[in-house]
Parts: C-alpha cells; sequence; structure tokens
C-alpha cells in the first residue's frame, strides 16, 4: 500500500519534470522500513526512527524532510498519512568550498590525461578532451557524459534537457573545436556507429563513476593540488573554476554587472541567479575583490 503510494507520488512530480533520484531512493527504504513495521501510511514516529538510522544529523533531517513533503502531497488523497514533525533534526549539510584550478593546473591536468593507458587505446584522448571541454565550457560532467555526435553543430554544442529540463547551445572558441576535431579523427575510427561523443574503450557511454575515478586518478599523478592545505578538486571542480574565472572578468558598472550575471547565469544553465551568485561567496579569489570594493566604496580609493 505504502510503496505503491511512493509510486504515484513519484510519477506526478516527475511528470512536473523532477528528476528525484535521492528522493526516490529515500522514499522506498522508508516505505520499506514502515512495511515491516505495519504501517500503511506514513506515521510520524516511524518516519522520525527510520531518519534516525543515518548517523549524520544533516542526513537525518534531510530523510525526515523528504517524508515529510511525501506525507504532505499525499494527506490530499489519503488523511491518514501523519505530518512528521519539521524540528526534530537541525542539521544542514555545508555546501563544500570548490577547489578554482589555476591555468598551468589544468593544462597539466590534459596534458597527463594523454599518458593513460592502455597503449594505442582511444582512452587517453578521450579524458584528455573530456577534462578540457569541461575547464574551457562549464558544462556539467553529466551533460558532457551525455553528449551525443548530433549535439555538435556548427554553432556549438547544443546541451538538451539536462538539470530542470532546460536545454541551451554552447558556443565553443576555435581551439576548442581544434581539440574535438582532433578527438573525433580518432574517435569516429574505433567507434564510428556509437551515438555518443565519449565512449569507453568497449564501446557505449562514460559512466560518471569511472569518469570519477579516472579524474582522480589523473589529479594525483599530476600532483594536483600540491600544497597539502587545500581541498581535494573534483570533477565538478572544472566548472566551478570556469564560472569564478569568468566573474573575474566581469565589468565593473552596475548595469554591465547585471548582464553579465544574466548571461552567465543562462551559459551554465542554472535556474535562478542565486546559484550564480554562490560563486560570489564561496571563493577566496572573488571574495578578495568584494571586499576591495566594499572599501573603496566606503573608504574612497586610498591608492
Amino acid at each position: 500500500m505504502l510503496m505503491a503510494e511512493v509510486d504515484t507520488y513519484l510519477a506526478m512530480r516527475r511528470a512536473a519534470g523532477f528528476q528525484l533520484r535521492s528522493v526516490e531512493s529515500y522514499l522506498r527504504s522508508f516505505a520499506r522500513f514502515a512495511t515491516e513495521r505495519g504501517d500503511a501510511s506514513v506515521r510520524a514516529q516511524t518516519a522520525m526512527d527510520w531518519a534516525s538510522t543515518t548517523a549524520s544529523e544533516a542526513q537525518r533531517h534531510n530523510r525526515l524532510m523528504t517524508v515529510r513533503r511525501f506525507a504532505r502531497f499525499m494527506q490530499a488523497e489519503n488523511p491518514h498519512h501523519e505530518l512528521p514533525p519539521d524540528s526534530v533534526f537541525w542539521g544542514q549539510r555545508q555546501r563544500p568550498f570548490p577547489y578554482i584550478f589555476q591555468e598551468a593546473e589544468i593544462q597539466s591536468l590534459v596534458v597527463h590525461a594523454r599518458r593513460l593507458g592502455p597503449p594505442d587505446s582511444l582512452r587517453p584522448y578521450t579524458y584528455s578532451t573530456l577534462f578540457g571541454l569541461l575547464a574551457a565550457t562549464g558544462m556539467r560532467p553529466s551533460e558532457a557524459q551525455n553528449l551525443q555526435l548530433s549535439d555538435l553543430t556548427s554553432d556549438g554544442l547544443v546541451i538538451r534537457e539536462t538539470k530542470f529540463k532546460k536545454s541551451r547551445l554552447l558556443p565553443l572558441h576555435d581551439t576548442t573545436w581544434l581539440a574535438l576535431e582532433r578527438y573525433l579523427d580518432r574517435r569516429r575510427r574505433v567507434f564510428g556507429h556509437d551515438p555518443h561523443l565519449f565512449v569507453t574503450r568497449r564501446g557505449g557511454r562514460l559512466s560518471h563513476q569511472i569518469m570519477r575515478l579516472t579524474f582522480h586518478e589523473v589529479v594525483k599523478v599530476a600532483g594536483i593540488p600540491n600544497e597539502t592545505a587545500k581541498p581535494r578538486p573534483r570533477l565538478i571542480d572544472l566548472r566551478h573554476t570556469f564560472a569564478v574565472r569568468n566573474l573575474e572578468t566581469s565589468p565593473e558598472n552596475r548595469d554591465q554587472i547585471g548582464r553579465h550575471m544574466l548571461a552567465l547565469m543562462t551559459y551554465m544553465g542554472h535556474a535562478t541567479l542565486e546559484s550564480t551568485y554562490y560563486y560570489l561567496e564561496s571563493t577566496p579569489e572573488l571574495m578578495v575583490d568584494i571586499a576591495h570594493c566594499c572599501e573603496t566604496f566606503v573608504y574612497g580609493d586610498q591608492s
């Protein structure tokens, strides 16, 4: 009974454009937990007990809020669902600070990716091109993973219905096109009939897990970062680096800044400007610039 209502909830929300991968995992886990207790609907105490099975306070909060949203939604059809309280767990997951690559580090990443084995395989060309494309365009790793040959157009790369069901066009610099053409020449000779742009050694789309593991393999060999105090880079940090470097080139005029931020939001596929503003407040490079601008505004130019 409860699992069937989970299916209904997921189907209705996905019809509205939500993907809900983690939500589905949580709700199915909760439904199994509740069914084993003999519950046919959401019980607040059962929801709290299930949320408490994880050690992290932040995850407990997230799990309980997932069930709470489900119960509130399903109460319209079944008033027997109880609404779990929203003030039991207060943990909040802290968004990790991005690792901002230096230009020399990105070049080193691409160079070391070209040295991947096995010899005479497509693999080194695949990953050197993939990492370079992520750095040059700021696209999400999942977007690069899903790219197909048909998405390469004379106007740029077409990113089709990814996060938030948005599609967009990414214009490419001539040097990026040249790197892609060199890769495509080799790739078509090996897997000419596979529709995906980036493929495994055996054909077929790259998996996110293999992309991530290969990235960390190359990062380690390249000696990035070279300072022990710095955080471990993640594949998504190539996107973060693109955004930060783009914001660093923003004009200083207020109207121009607004247009610059809106253009970057659109280019990166953000749903709201708040997602783009994240880069302003979470990276030391931009915080220094913001602090300097504030001091100049308050105290005047001291130079």
